[in-house]
């Protein structure tokens, strides 16, 4: 989806390591038990993470060990289904369904190519997770819809942007436990408000050179595709500020297997994260789902 919200791998201990990448392949099995093709094509660090979150077991799931086209001689350990996958599965389905319509939208026909024969593969597994997901289809069309009526202001507010997207990410905590879902709605709202803005931030000379509007870019009257040394600090304390709000709704939250994965997505990840997107180095460094597979 957006792969903003991941661990700083060299901080994990091997064996926090080895259950977060099984959860990543746990996450990929379950798209394709619910039938998405190509599912390591829209496989997301970001819902990995929310599946983690979601999880409610103390102890870790069980593992199975299995083959993939990442991995097709030596077989890998994936998470064995529990409930938050196949969630997370739908939700994921469903969020690049709709983030592929966006773009077919945005774009002119051949630079949309790519996204509309994705979007047609992934149609029939779309309106099966909108079937079992009904409310969180409609909470997003709502959403999206708010958002594009914002982003097409005259001069659209970032932090009035992030905050309708950040309600959308919210709301993929109404089906968790009623106990956790005040804290778990303030950290993914918060996760929310961080990946909007520093994927607008990301896109900025991307946008620039397709001549696409860029909510950043409007923001601080930016007209070259790069941030200026205000706007990079300004950034930098907003999406920290995020990274702040989002460690502190977490531990209001018990402790479970995932916990120390959690934390260093939130409190190392996270931040290292923004450091790669303010200083233009994020999309030179992405390796993309290519982190796991230079591990088989």
């Amino acid at each position: 989806m957006f792969g903003y919200i991941r661990p700083l791998r060299d901080e994990l201990k091997i064996r926090e390591y080895e259950l977060y990448r099984a959860c990543y392949c746990g996450l990929c099995k379950a798209l394709k038990r619910q039938g998405t093709p190509f599912s390591n094509l829209i496989l997301s660090y970001d819902f990995t993470f929310l599946a983690m979150l979601l999880y409610e077991g103390q102890k870790a799931p069980g593992v199975c060990r299995v083959r993939c086209a990442a991995s097709p001689f030596r077989r890998r350990k994936a998470c064995a289904s529990f409930p938050a996958l196949d969630l997370c599965a739908d939700y994921c389905v469903i969020l690049t369904w709709w983030k592929l319509r966006d773009s077919v939208r945005d774009e002119t026909f051949f630079r949309s190519l790519r996204d509309r024969l994705l979007g047609f593969l992934l149609k029939g597994a779309y309106k099966k997770a909108a079937g079992r997901r009904a409310g969180y289809v409609s909470r997003v069309r709502e959403a999206l819809e708010a958002l594009e009526r914002l982003e097409g202001e005259a001069r659209p507010s970032l932090d009035a942007c992030a905050d309708q997207f950040a309600r959308l990410t919210a709301a993929l905590a109404e089906e968790a436990p009623e106990k956790r879902r005040r804290p778990l709605e303030q950290l993914l709202y918060h996760a929310g408000r961080f990946i909007y803005i520093a994927d607008a931030a990301d896109d900025l000379e991307e946008d620039y050179k397709a001549g696409r509007r860029n909510v950043v870019a409007e923001r601080f009257s930016l007209s070259e595709g790069r941030l200026t040394e205000d706007a990079r600090e300004r950034l930098e304390t907003t999406l920290l500020q995020s990274c702040r709000l989002a460690a502190a709704a977490f531990e209001l939250m018990d402790d479970g297997c995932f916990a120390p994965v959690i934390r260093n997505i939130i409190y190392l990840g996270m931040p290292q994260t923004c450091r790669d997107v303010l200083s233009g180095t994020r999309r030179k460094r992405r390796r993309g789902h290519k982190e796991f597979e230079n591990d088989a």
